[in-house]
């Protein structure tokens, strides 16, 4: 893996800022990811997480703000902070006239990795992503589990230190998911950093051992996942948080009688 500070948060936002026109996506986020932590990101839709994560991982300029990767000044030094960060974006686009293997190889020649380097990891790679009687297949025939499981391992090709999903396990079976969960699980064990952003707030409870809840490009509540949920489950202290729960009133009529 590159190298990285020790002692140090694996990422760290302070007062980031991002306006598009007239809206306000991102207003003065400020957040700690502590190293070696599976840390989930939630919150509704809108709510400024693909944009923050976007800053976060050099895809998208902040107005305001800086970004910490390791202790690296991450807009200071756009190659040295990216270098220690591997990215699965949300609706994320392939190459996907390539085959598996060739669509990994690629991603690991890209960073730099010597050719011989590159082949060896993406063997090892699809066979951790099951994907190993694919490897010579169009990566346009995959399935949605299979993209984001080949998805997965480009990002992860280069060795990096933190690893940034945005809705990772959206269109995946629950198959897939698995697998996906057990090989990130492994990777935060051997000491990595996972930031996840997801709508599933059972599975982020299940995986996650720290959360953060967004909503109108704030931070509502960080921390521990049981210092935020606060003896509740997730999905109760999320709505409690976030609001707009509706009760469905006016549907009077879709009630059923046994009359």
């Amino acid at each position: 893996m590159p190298t990285a500070r020790t002692g140090v948060p694996a990422l760290e936002l302070r007062g980031l800022w991002r306006r598009f026109g007239e809206k306000v996506a991102v207003a003065g986020i400020d957040l700690v990811v502590p190293a070696g932590s599976f840390y989930g990101l939630v919150g509704p839709n809108g709510a400024g997480k693909t944009t923050t994560l976007s800053m976060a991982t050099g895809l998208l300029v902040p107005d305001a703000g800086q970004v910490l990767v390791h202790g690296q000044d991450l807009w200071a030094d756009p190659v040295a902070g990216k270098a220690l960060i591997g990215i699965l974006p949300d609706g994320v686009k392939l190459f996907d006239r390539l085959t598996g293997e060739q669509l990994i190889t690629y991603a690991g020649l890209l960073r730099g990795l010597d050719r011989d380097t590159v082949t060896q990891r993406a063997r090892d790679l699809l066979v951790a992503m099951d994907l190993v009687a694919d490897a010579r297949t169009l990566v346009v025939d995959y399935s949605a589990g299979m993209t984001k499981k080949v998805a997965l391992a480009c990002a992860m090709v280069h060795a990096p230190r933190l690893l940034v999903l945005d809705e990772p396990f959206e269109a995946v079976d629950p198959v897939s998911a698995a697998n996906i969960r057990d090989i990130l699980a492994q990777y935060v064990a051997s000491g990595g950093t996972v930031i996840v952003s997801s709508h599933v707030m059972d599975l982020v409870q299940r995986m996650c051992d720290h959360v953060a809840v967004v909503a109108g490009g704030h931070v509502l509540a960080a921390g521990t996942v049981d210092e935020v949920r606060g003896g509740m489950s997730l999905e109760d202290r999320f709505v409690e948080l976030v609001g707009g729960r509706v009760a469905g009133e006016g549907l009077a009529w879709l009630r059923t009688s046994s009359d």
